[in-house]
């Protein structure tokens, strides 16, 4: 690689991740849009605690890299991607409930129901998820109707019954009733799959690609999807919680069944070296202007937290 594309992967996250965190912190200020009539200050400051705390924002970055990779312009991407950070942190947000994973800490701070309480985080949570989708509709995402409204049917796809809230439902039913192996592939394409296959697809949306350049790089995330959430199981299993940010060992504890449970730490590293293969085979048609995904998917498969 040369120029641009000699920078360490790490350094260019880093970076586009600050560049995130700036839009958001834009758009959740105290200014209000047409429409709106307040912004309760509690709510927001809730909303601000569970969004702006850090995170590698991945998701995010699959958004732009793909956008990017097929020429797209980023200001539409770069809302796009803020979209769909909002969905992850509301989602993060609830699975931290008591009445879910019942989680203290999240990126080395207190979750949002222990910094406010069970209600604002609910209610947090509650307005990030359609934010989002007021990111998408507005005008402001520099994008044609016709294609604001796929990005809008396309997160609301990943996002709700048939995807990641329908995979966390499979994922509360697996503490009573242990699914097998195709039933934890099933959970976890869902609970957290789905987010990350968008993520890849948004980026062909955004560059109005052909329907064969979106399905391949949904297919892209569906296979760094998997990867993430094996190597999330490991870290599980290994991992401290001072290393990580968040608690280790929940998913023994609480008798959930996961692919690295049932087979081992050594078979959990043999996959993830074969869906990185496989994700990166995807990106062959693209050439060099692959580079940073395919780095993308080798970081997901050996991060440390």
């Amino acid at each position: 690689m040369t120029g641009s594309d000699a920078i360490p992967f790490e350094i260019v996250l880093e970076s586009r991740a600050r560049a995130v965190e700036a839009v958001l912190d834009g758009l959740l200020d105290e200014r209000l849009l047409a429409g709106e009539i307040a912004r309760p200050q509690r709510l927001l400051a809730a909303m601000r605690h569970g969004v702006l705390n850090g995170g590698k924002r991945l998701r995010p970055f699959l958004v732009l890299e793909s956008a990017a990779m097929l020429g797209a312009a980023d200001d539409p991407a770069m809302r796009v991607a803020a979209a769909l950070e909002c969905v992850h942190c509301y989602s993060l947000i609830h699975d931290d409930l008591p009445a879910m994973d019942n989680d203290d800490l999240r990126r080395g701070q207190p979750t949002v129901h222990k910094a406010f309480d069970e209600a604002t985080a609910i209610l947090a949570g509650d307005s990030l998820l359609t934010f989002a989708f007021d990111i998408l509709a507005d005008e402001a995402t520099a994008l044609p109707p016709a294609r604001r409204l796929e990005l809008v049917l396309a997160l609301a796809r990943a996002a709700g019954l048939g995807g990641m809230a329908g995979g966390q439902a499979l994922d509360l039913q697996a503490e009573r009733q242990a699914p097998d192996e195709a039933g934890i592939i099933t959970l976890q394409a869902m609970k957290t799959g789905a987010l990350i296959r968008f993520a890849c697809e948004a980026g062909a949306i955004v560059a109005d690609a052909a329907p064969a350049d979106r399905e391949r790089l949904a297919e892209f995330g569906s296979a760094i999807g998997l990867a993430f959430q094996l190597a999330d199981d490991l870290l599980d299993l290994t991992a401290d919680a001072g290393a990580i940010g968040k608690a280790t060992g929940k998913d023994a504890a609480a008798g959930k069944a996961t692919l690295a449970g049932l087979y081992g730490i050594d078979w959990t590293r043999r996959q993830l070296k074969g869906l990185v293969e496989q994700a990166e085979a995807l990106l062959d048609p693209y050439g060099d202007a692959a580079a940073r995904l395919r780095q993308a998917a080798t970081f997901v498969a050996r991060r440390r937290n």
